[in-house]
């Protein structure tokens, strides 16, 4: 790091000796009984976050950073409610535009001011985000009524607004503007390696793939945040069973994922807390339709996808850890389409596949993480044999997530793994993203790497993203689910449970949600 971030990273430590020494003095007045102790959390991922830049990369790593080192405008409750962080309120002013109102008094760690103008000009970086832009396409202007009030208008009815809120993280755009504001996916730029926030921590050091440290910000403006960690450091460990070892022999205070072979183990130990929810993150195969002749044949896909013991993988593989799918939606969504049932039929996949004229099969190649989800490696291992049975020969290559993203991107395999939370939660946000028809222009289709394409879906989705009568939406939601069904758009597996770990002490279980996104900066460290 280097410029004016590099100088808020020699600033940061003395910065914090001044508020500590601020806090106890405070504490001694009102009775110290009321604070906390300052604590360090040493915690594991599987994988840190490939970028400091929020708008690079559309994942839950960088979601999870920018909770650590931004704030958002709204962000989601336990309720799956919204709770207001840089916007204390905001209200409807007509069916297409919504007001929000910004804190003031809150600074970024550089310690410019943030105002309405920082908002407006993260929006349109957003928008001309290739991941984000999607999100953003609805939005069709946004405008800074004064220093602390923005309105944003939407293209029609929008039901989503405070949905999409949750992802505006506000720059400084005098810091970004000054540095570069330039975004570089899967590249050096000033952005990806610089920061400045107004979250509860800095980045004090970096070392990609080695660790990240955050240092508390000793200017954070929500005085009401419980949190007591001042130090956080984190390390990657890619190996699901050092990072358990890790947690278990004192190294780290809290990991995450806990691999579905060690729930009970942890579970079991006398010095550790499990804990777990039901997740709604979708694990599926994507066919490029463009790349491999045979799978632009839906009689070929629905082999496919009949040939594939999905409840067998939850199973075997995920140890129960899972929801076996056969759609993109979990219960509880709109769109989640209780008529449709997952498939295992090898009988009929065989018939299928001489339907289609390919009773002696065909070559493919697959591309799979291995450090992004639950058993992810062993889950595209299980189902290259299980096409095996099927005559289709797999070609499967593995990779950290850190090289596959790239791959993903330029659609390098004819099969590709991709699982999908929906950032709105929402059903639409599958289908566009996962879904529609490829648009570089409007980013709809980003991550539909096997070029699907279907009129109707993409009619749907979009309509759907203007209806605010929830029945209405419901039936086109689900009626989108029908199709890609019927057409085995993709091979739907399971969607991937939730399970987090730490050592009693670390209160681990107020901050985190099902979207996966821990709000460290409130974590209570007890002991």
């Amino acid at each position: 790091m280097n410029g004016a971030a590099a100088i808020k990273i020699w600033e940061i430590p003395m910065k914090t000796l001044r508020h500590l020494a601020t806090a106890s003095a405070t504490a001694l007045l009102m009775g110290a009984a009321t604070l906390a102790p300052a604590q360090t959390l040493n915690f594991a991922y599987d994988a840190d976050p490939v970028s400091l830049d929020p708008h690079e990369q559309l994942s839950g790593g960088t979601l999870q950073l920018s909770h650590m080192i931004f704030d958002p405008l709204v962000r989601w409750n336990k309720e799956l409610g919204f709770d207001g962080r840089l916007a204390s309120d905001w209200e409807r002013v007509d069916d297409t535009t919504m007001r929000f109102n910004l804190r003031e008094g809150v600074k970024f760690h550089s310690g410019n001011d943030m105002t309405a103008e920082d908002v407006v000009w993260t929006i349109e970086r957003l928008k001309s985000s290739a991941d984000f832009k999607g999100i953003f396409s609805g939005w069709t202007s946004v405008e800074a009524i004064d220093d602390y009030t923005v309105e944003i208008k939407t293209d029609g009815p929008s039901p989503l607004v405070l949905h999409t809120a949750t992802y505006v993280f506000p720059l400084d755009k005098k810091f970004y503007e000054e540095g570069g504001a330039e975004i570089a996916k899967h590249g050096d730029s000033f952005a990806s390696s610089n920061v400045s926030g107004t979250g509860p921590f800095t980045i004090a050091e970096r070392e990609q793939g080695v660790k990240v440290v955050f240092e508390r910000n000793p200017d954070y403006w929500d005085a009401e945040s419980p949190g007591n960690v001042q130090t956080a450091i984190l390390t990657p460990i890619k190996e699901a069973p050092t990072r358990v070892a890790a947690l278990l022999s004192g190294d780290v205070d809290f990991i995450a994922p806990v691999p579905p072979t060690d729930l009970e183990r942890i579970e079991n130990d006398e010095n550790t807390n499990l804990i777990t929810m039901s997740g709604t993150r979708i694990i599926t195969l994507q066919l490029n339709q463009q790349r491999n002749e045979a799978l632009a044949n839906p009689k070929v896909r629905l082999a496919m996808d009949n040939a594939i013991n999905n409840a067998g993988i939850v199973e075997k593989i995920m140890k129960g850890f899972g929801t076996v799918a056969a759609q993109n939606s979990p219960e509880g969504y709109l769109g989640h389409n209780p008529d449709l049932e997952p498939r295992f039929d090898l009988e009929k996949a065989r018939a299928l596949m001489e339907e289609a004229g390919y009773a002696d099969g065909f070559s493919a190649s697959m591309m799979c993480p291995n450090n992004r989800y639950v058993n992810d490696y062993k889950i595209c291992e299980a189902a290259a044999a299980m096409l095996a049975q099927i005559k289709i020969d797999v070609d499967l290559t593995t990779m950290p997530k850190a090289q596959y993203w790239p791959e993903y991107d330029e659609r390098a395999a004819d099969i590709m793994m991709i699982g999908w939370h929906a950032d709105t939660e929402d059903s639409a946000n599958f289908y566009e993203f996962l879904n529609m028809t490829p648009n570089a222009d409007t980013g709809k289709g980003q991550y539909n790497s096997g070029n699907y394409s279907n009129a109707r879906v993409d009619e749907l989705t979009m309509a759907s993203l203007n209806e605010t009568d929830n029945e209405k939406r419901a039936e086109m939601l689900q009626e989108v689910e029908q199709i890609l069904y019927d057409e085995a758009a993709y091979i739907p597996l399971h969607w991937q449970d939730l399970a987090w770990a730490a050592r009693k002490g670390v209160n681990i279980e107020p901050v985190l949600n099902v979207m996966n996104f821990p709000y460290l900066g409130d974590l209570v460290i007890e002991e």
